[in-house]
């Protein structure tokens, strides 16, 4: 086999096969990289196979599509109860313990976690039109993903929360409001016993990039899929001028993004949460601020 890198996993793939056995993209040795900077994230293929360990995922429907686990004998996954589709009724379900179910409820992260064991057919799915983005992570790599992105992960990828310490707060007494552009925690998953298998799925179109040490971009919050931990990120303000409009400023003609600095790879997916409200913003987490 030639040597060849997937332009997508970054992992080692067959350039002689039709699509990467590691994450199911189409192989492609050109570098489709648009002037920008982003590639786009294709769409996996219907009824594309996946194998991890002795087990295999096949990636079914392109509208909606779904997750078909082929679990082995001792292989097992771990997934959100609300994404659980169908499953045969040999394969093992389970719960799955998790740390501060309190502070997760009041977060809006799912308080159900469940464990799929084989043999037998696990199938998930979203609930919504978009991609299945699989991110096979090696030894000792670490991804942080957006909360209610994850759809499953290889039972050998450990799972962990944090909070993301991006907000903002608008009004004052009564009317005091903290907001979380990037929700108030995020999702951290590591290999940390050997490589393993991990499956976002993105409303929209995804599109992925490397940031050079040290090189920033602006991204709106709610369109930030995943980043390498080695990314970090923090609030950037945008006040744009407002002569004549004296009235306004008790408001806040404002953009509000999120920086991202390198070096790491990330990637947005093209569905986002438009800002809605446009008080004033009396407090913030750390971050830069533009005038123009």
């Amino acid at each position: 086999m030639n040597a060849y890198t997937c332009l997508f996993c970054r992992q080692a793939s067959d350039p002689n096969a039709s699509t990467c056995p590691n994450c199911g993209a189409p192989v492609d040795i050109r570098a489709a990289v648009s002037a920008s900077g982003w590639t786009k994230q294709p769409a996996i293929r219907d009824m594309t196979r996946i194998q991890f360990g002795q087990s295999r995922c096949q990636i079914e429907g392109t509208l909606v599509p779904a997750a078909d686990f082929a679990l082995a004998q001792g292989d097992w996954i771990y997934f959100s109860h609300h994404n659980l589709l169908w499953v045969d009724p040999a394969a093992q379900l389970d719960r799955m313990s998790l740390k501060g179910a309190w502070r997760r409820m009041m977060g809006g992260l799912p308080l159900i976690m469940m464990t799929g064991r084989g043999p037998g057919h696990i199938a998930l799915s979203g609930t919504h039109a978009g991609d299945i983005v699989v991110l096979p992570l090696a030894h000792n790599q670490q991804m942080w993903v957006r909360e209610h992105r994850f759809l499953a992960a290889s039972g050998n990828i450990s799972y962990d929360w944090s909070n993301n310490n991006v907000w903002f707060v608008t009004g004052s007494g009564d009317d005091r409001k903290t907001h979380y552009p990037l929700g108030m925690f995020g999702d951290i998953f590591s290999a940390q016993s050997g490589p393993g298998l991990l499956l976002l799925h993105a409303p929209g179109n995804t599109f992925i990039r490397d940031l050079a040490p040290g090189q920033s971009l602006l991204v709106k919050p709610s369109a930030l899929l995943y980043r390498d931990l080695s990314v970090t990120a923090h609030l950037h303000l945008e006040y744009p001028h407002t002569r004549g409009l004296g009235w306004w400023r008790s408001f806040s003609y404002r953009s509000i993004w999120l920086r991202l600095v390198g070096p790491g790879r990330v990637a947005v997916q093209s569905v986002y949460v438009p800002e809605e409200e446009s008080e004033a913003i009396r407090s913030h987490s750390q971050a830069t601020v533009r005038r123009w």
